[in-house]
């Protein structure tokens, strides 16, 4: 492991290639032009060349203004705009011209809004449908409160995954995910399972300060709500005012936590220093 602090320099298992080639154009180009958000740019994902090379992206919904101010978290936090009826449209249309066959759609958290969101997330998931006959999708959700009847319009249209991120384990929450409660996580996604979603989906980073009792922890309690996909990845700081990196943890170590993981009865693990929510999406509905 390799003990840091903000100025330090990433470790070369960190360094990635620049974006580059036709398909990481193609979608650039076609985000712009639809005005679309993305967690690729908005969450600055180190995956994004490799993910736009092979044509696929995850779209952020309700805009790219948060109502939360996590303090791991590069998407701005303040006061949204309305929301823009027409995106559902958007999305859709731009799934097609990209040819995407499995979507993953995300967004931030609209606490200023009565539903908090879900009308704009239901409608983009049948609007997405509708325009790609075939298509699956994994919806990366926030907690909507831990309101039943909130979830209960998700699992109405039945996404073929649904995932809601933990981020971090149960002692750093607080300090993490200053807005969000890691049992309320839990029980978002014991609901998910219970009432017919076929496969749940969580993930955590590494290098908040968490131990490795911590990490086991918190893939125990993964399991106990019948989580079915983890992900576990590398924090890394996007801007200065959010927290440091306090380890970059060795790929060694990913893999032990991803075999542990294995054991314990995950369907699906992706553990390695620059996996995030989305990277593999597609493997995590067979």
């Amino acid at each position: 492991m390799t003990k840091t602090d903000q100025h330090t320099r990433k470790p070369h298992w960190l360094k990635v290639k620049l974006p580059s080639g036709d398909n990481f154009k193609k979608i650039r180009h076609i985000v712009r032009e639809k005005n679309l958000h993305t967690i690729c740019t908005s969450g600055a994902c180190p995956n994004m060349g490799e993910c736009w090379v092979a044509g696929t992206a995850t779209f952020m919904i309700l805009g790219n203004t948060c109502t939360r101010s996590c303090k791991f978290c590069n998407v701005a936090t303040g006061r949204p705009l309305p929301p823009d009826p027409d995106e559902p449209r958007k999305v859709a249309e731009s799934i097609r011209q990209m040819g995407i066959r499995h979507a993953v759609i995300t967004s931030v958290d609209r606490d200023d809004l009565p539903d908090l969101g879900v009308g704009i997330w239901v409608e983009t998931i049948r609007t997405v449908r509708e325009l790609n006959p075939g298509i699956t999708m994994e919806t990366l959700i926030p907690d909507f409160q831990g309101k039943h009847e909130i979830l209960d319009r998700i699992i109405e249209v039945k996404p073929e995954v649904v995932s809601h991120n933990l981020e971090t384990v149960r002692r750093l929450t607080r300090q993490v995910r200053i807005q969000a409660k890691y049992d309320r996580s839990l029980d978002v996604l014991l609901y998910l399972k219970e009432n017919g979603i076929r496969r749940t989906k969580s993930g955590i980073m590494l290098g908040l300060g968490e131990t490795r009792e911590d990490v086991l922890e918190t893939l125990e309690d993964l399991r106990k709500v019948k989580v079915d996909i983890v992900t576990i990845g590398q924090y890394l700081q996007p801007k200065p005012e959010l927290l440091p990196v306090r380890e970059y943890v060795h790929p060694d170590i990913f893999a032990e936590y991803g075999r542990i993981a294995k054991k314990m009865g995950f369907r699906h693990v992706e553990s390695a220093p620059l996996v995030r929510s989305s990277y593999h999406a597609h493997k995590h509905i067979l």
